[in-house]
């Protein structure tokens, strides 16, 4: 160690490179080196206590938020970077219309195929027709396709109601008619009939321009139900029974 001044630590196991420790051995460091630990140990403690004590401070965001959280938005939002000119809006609004008009109505199970699609369809044309909404063609087509939409919706009803009710006169008369394993019959069909005439008539003059939907529809529904249980309404010699 030379003319340094020596310091004895006793009971402290610090291993020198190499070599392999011995109990119950002292060893030897300048007072410097040791003043130096701990003066470095002291400090990295005030640090760490400093840190704790400090108090937490949120951070604010530097912008507002783009958009409102998910739950206190009402309805879902449609964005979209697509730009449909006035004459493409007319165009879609065309084969929509085009396209749901010349459905078979009476067809239960192709309607059950074709309206999600149609639904989401609309829901898109309603989202790119806002812009050109003000304009009188354009105002106008859109209330004929919400026109449509609501007849089809009404027939389509009173059609299933129709069907069910001639189902249920169907298995009352028992097994291919022989009154074989016959089900109970609809006391109060002649309620029934009534209503759905009155409906029929009313969709008539509510809307005049859809006559052919609604007669595809509405009035042969009626036409079936007659032939399993007799009743009047409008049309009815129209079907020649």
């Amino acid at each position: 160690f030379g003319s340094r001044e020596v310091l004895a630590v006793p009971d402290l196991e610090l291993t020198p490179p190499n070599k392999s420790p011995e109990k119950n051995k002292l060893c030897w460091f300048s007072p410097s080196f040791l003043a130096d630990k701990m003066a470095s140990h002291i400090a990295r403690r005030a640090i760490t206590s400093l840190r704790l004590a400090a108090p937490r401070v949120a951070l604010q965001p530097a912008f507002a938020p783009r958009f409102a959280p998910a739950s206190a938005v009402a309805t879902r939002q449609y964005l979209t970077v697509v730009k449909y000119n006035r004459e493409d809006v007319m165009a879609k609004l065309d084969a929509f219309h085009a396209e749901v008009f010349a459905t078979n109505w009476a067809d239960y199970l192709n309607l059950v195929y074709n309206v999600p699609f149609w639904e989401v369809e609309y829901e898109k044309l309603s989202s790119i027709v806002q812009p050109y909404l003000h304009e009188e063609e354009v105002g106008k087509k859109f209330g004929e396709v919400q026109e449509l939409l609501d007849v089809m919706y009404q027939c389509e009803d009173i059609r299933d109601h129709l069907n069910e009710l001639a189902e249920l006169c169907t298995r009352a008369s028992g097994f291919m008619g022989t009154g074989y394993a016959a089900e109970e019959k609809v006391d109060n069909l002649d309620e029934h009939a009534k209503v759905c005439a009155e409906a029929y008539e009313a969709l008539l003059a509510k809307h005049p321009d859809f006559k052919p939907k609604i007669e595809q529809t509405v009035g042969h529904g009626l036409a079936i139900l007659r032939q399993k249980h007799k009743f009047k309404f409008g049309s009815m010699h129209r079907y020649f029974f």
